[in-house]
């Protein structure tokens, strides 16, 4: 397809710093910058081991809330002190 674009002065600059280090034509950099941002992205899947710790000790279904609260004991503990 030929169409005309307009490029603001930073892409302008880019394709041209491109064309220059890699010595591509216009078409060229334009076309690999267009296909490496649209095109959908391959990615390598990872297969990682998985252990079995058995039961939890407690119950972990406020696990967060939990979390929270002695995060707020500490930062009103380090305030008390000054720090």
């Amino acid at each position: 397809m030929r169409t005309t674009i307009t490029l603001d002065g930073e892409a302008a600059a880019l394709v041209q710093k491109a064309m220059r280090e890699r010595r591509l034509s216009f078409k060229e950099v334009v076309n690999e910058a267009i296909i490496r941002s649209l095109a959908p992205q391959h990615r390598a899947t990872i297969d990682l081991p998985t252990h079995s710790y058995g039961q939890a000790l407690m119950n972990l279904d406020k696990a967060t809330q939990i979390a929270g609260e002695l995060e707020n004991e500490e930062i009103l503990r380090k305030m008390s002190m000054g720090k």
